[in-house]
């Protein structure tokens, strides 16, 4: 059995690092990699391959940086040539990503089955990319593999038949417990005890009164606090055309981290402040809290059980928050996300339905 793997952003990076050594490890089935180049820099990939075991795509397609249509379009075409010379039994995609829906719809296209890791979560903000790209990768998928329950029930919500459906855990759960082991310091100057943050999403730095706002609240926590942010290219580049001074901030910015010096700044921090959905399950494996610079997540069960609050972009509510949550003791009791062998589940599951 041969298995057709897209993937092209950090967090499938590290989803993929473990279900690819599972197929790695499952006689009778084969892996062809595909990386559509959606993050391209040489820390936000290539690091990501190198550190975490992750052998070199058979595919890399190089596209990045267009426009969200344009992009999908060049992806499709290219994975469908793949699916062409390759003839895979199953084509395999992660998350919520432009490269997702892109993988989806070549599979549709080229009539491969498509499965779907990640599948079922739901931020019910219609104005956010990530969720059409879910939405839709659910509908063409047929095999969904949910990391909740919750995700499970919102996919039944919506009219899958729920023998598609299967409750497998969380992936990211098994890269957290697999690799926390190796985690290692950045190569720069850190602070004793620092807040941990992570700034990306479109929604928050392509409008500059919003970045200004965040901003503003990074730099008041700062005063009591470090702030400690890697800083994403995209990122960078907006704050660079608010002419927002990163050389003179408060906040210590430092260049984006590999997944295994991420594992170490979420260990040693104090607590979390992002906008990603990766990083919010992240800092729970690590036992931070966290703090969601947006108006709504998928992870809802981590804000149900109080360890992920979702703060907007209010400056006031930001520090206010986390001048509370820095002085609670963290109090993690649940077992969320399964038990560490989600990708062992996926490989299985694929197997026994061949291809």
């Amino acid at each position: 059995m041969k298995i057709l793997s897209v993937i092209g952003a950090r967090p499938q990076f590290v989803k993929a690092a473990v279900v690819s050594a599972e197929i790695h490890n499952t006689p009778g089935v084969s892996e062809v990699l595909v990386h559509t180049g959606q993050h391209f820099d040489a820390n936000m990939s290539q690091l990501f391959f190198e550190e975490m075991g992750i052998r070199q795509p058979q595919y890399n397609l190089g596209i990045h940086s267009l426009p969200h249509e344009e992009m999908v379009s060049q992806m499709q075409a290219g994975i469908e040539r793949v699916i062409r010379d390759e003839c895979p039994d199953w084509l395999l995609v992660y998350g919520d990503t432009d490269s997702t829906l892109a993988g989806a719809q070549a599979a549709r296209a080229c009539a491969v089955p498509l499965c779907h890791v990640e599948a079922g979560l739901r931020s019910f903000n219609p104005k956010m990319r990530e969720e059409y790209n879910r939405i839709q990768t659910d509908k063409l998928s047929d095999v969904l593999f949910a990391p909740t329950t919750t995700a499970v029930r919102n996919l039944e919500h919506e009219g899958i038949d729920p023998k598609k459906i299967i409750l497998t855990g969380d992936v990211m759960k098994d890269a957290a417990l697999l690799f926390a082991p190796q985690a290692r310091k950045p190569q720069v100057e850190l602070p004793d005890e620092f807040v941990l943050c992570t700034l990306h999403r479109a929604e928050n730095t392509d409008n500059p009164e919003i970045l200004k706002e965040l901003l503003l609240a990074l730099e008041m926590v700062s005063q009591f606090v470090p702030v400690v942010l890697p800083l994403h290219p995209r990122t960078r580049q907006k704050m660079q055309e608010i002419n927002y001074p990163i050389e003179r901030s408060p906040i210590l910015f430092i260049d984006p981290v590999g997944y295994l010096e991420m594992l170490y700044l979420l260990q040693h921090c104090r607590l979390v402040m992002t906008d990603s959905g990766g990083v919010q399950k992240e800092a729970y494996f690590a036992h931070k809290y966290c703090m969601t610079l947006r108006e709504e997540t998928e992870w809802v069960e981590l804000c149900a059980r109080g360890y992920n609050h979702l703060l907007g972009h209010n400056h006031i509510d930001i520090v206010s928050t986390v001048r509370n949550f820095l002085s609670m003791p963290p109090l993690f009791t649940d077992d969320l996300y399964g038990d560490g062998h989600a990708a062992r589940k996926i490989v299985c599951e694929l197997t026994k339905k061949g291809g």
